[in-house]
């Protein structure tokens, strides 16, 4: 972990929780560096031009994927500013609105804090969750990336405008539900209800402390008509077979099958991928299916694919043996009809138009959705 100083030269007003920064930092031998920079109001105090921040710089350094924002941890100049605790002398680094609850989130971490949860005794709705033990049925489609949620959502909306969906954000990749600019969107466009942070990530409408008890909460406390389990962006992977974070779909669909909900399986597809390993059906949705997941799942496929696309599908899943171990279903649906409301979603850099494909089995995934519902009634 590297941690650097830094003063902020731009700073725009926080919204939804976020403020992006533009810090200036010098390097170790001496060169004067500019980057971007995110607080997180849970976290610490908003910044202005010239205050002093510590930051982690650890994902820039790596030049991770998702890692070209350094992540604010304290505010320093704040911190010069703040009264001593007359108790103890002790200086108040940050000092965010308690969470009101005893769960604690990001654990035995140096940002460990508290939250609410929807479970715990002092939350309102402790008892109707503790009461609630099936989701009935309820339809929840699992992902692997946190792009496939919106594009589920809308195709749910094109079938059932009215439809309650409630997403379930786990913790295999970004904990901050605020780090998604998409899950913003979707609030703000209605494509969600509601959300739900599991596990160690946080943030969002409801916390909880588990995915379990959180798709509980979804039925219980939101009335969802359907749930949409996903991991937050900046997904891991290895190039490996199971080291990768597209596992945490099969974990999704065995805790759906679990709790009396109905799973269902949303491909990772793509033949505009650079990497073989990710042609056709991804290799993390194909171990996901055909060895982590251990329930029956409803997988649907893409309608309106080359025949050569078909063939090199209907292979993958047949040798994998996902077909056996799953029921597959075909959905007819006009992929080009499907309004995103405006939002601007991509996967790996590309858009609908370059990765046509992606969108249309993550499409496939919310109409089959909506369907099971309009025939439960």
């Amino acid at each position: 972990m590297r941690l650097v100083t830094a003063r902020v030269i731009k700073a725009q007003e926080a919204k939804h929780g976020v403020q992006h920064l533009v810090v200036e930092y010098e390097e170790v031998d001496g060169e004067v560096v500019q980057g971007k920079a995110l607080l997180y109001e849970d976290l610490a105090p908003q910044c202005g031009v010239g205050d002093m921040v510590l930051m982690n710089v650890t994902a820039v350094d790596l030049k991770l994927g998702t890692g070209g924002i350094s992540p604010i941890i304290a505010n320093i100049t704040a911190t010069r500013q703040s009264i001593d605790d007359p108790q103890n002398g002790s200086v108040v680094f940050n000092d965010p609105a308690p969470g009101g609850g005893h769960i604690i989130k990001l654990r035995y971490t140096p940002m460990q804090h508290d939250v609410l949860s929807v479970e715990e005794p002092d939350s309102p709705f402790h008892k109707i969750v503790n009461e609630t033990n099936s989701l009935k049925g309820t339809p929840v489609v699992c992902c692997e990336l946190h792009s496939q949620v919106p594009l589920i959502a809308a195709a749910i909306k094109h079938e059932l405008p009215d439809a309650k969906i409630v997403y379930c954000m786990t913790d295999e990749a970004a904990l901050l539900a605020s780090f998604s600019d998409l899950l913003v969107q979707m609030r703000e466009k209605g494509l969600l209800c509601a959300s739900i942070t599991c596990g160690q990530a946080f943030g969002g409408d409801y916390e909880a402390v588990n995915l379990y008890s959180g798709m509980l909460a979804a039925v219980a406390v939101c009335q969802a008509d359907i749930i949409i389990v996903a991991q937050g962006p900046g997904i891991v992977g290895t190039a490996t077979r199971f080291g990768h974070g597209g596992l945490a779909q099969a974990e999704a669909l065995n805790a759906a099958a679990v709790l009396d909900g109905m799973p269902i399986a949303t491909l990772r597809m793509s033949f505009t991928d650079a990497r073989a390993r990710h042609q056709g059906v991804s290799h993390h949705t194909i171990t996901a299916l055909s060895r982590a997941c251990l329930v029956k799942s409803y997988i649907p496929l893409p309608p309106h694919i080359s025949a050569e696309q078909k063939e090199i599908l209907e292979t993958q899943i047949e040798e994998s043996g996902i077909t056996k171990r799953h029921t597959i279903v075909n959905p007819d649906f006009d992929a080009a009809t499907i309004d995103l409301m405006g939002l601007k979603v991509m996967t790996m850099g590309r858009t609908q138009e370059h990765d046509p494909v992606f969108f249309s089995a993550a499409f496939a995934a919310g109409i089959y959705a909506a369907k099971v519902l309009k025939e439960r009634g």
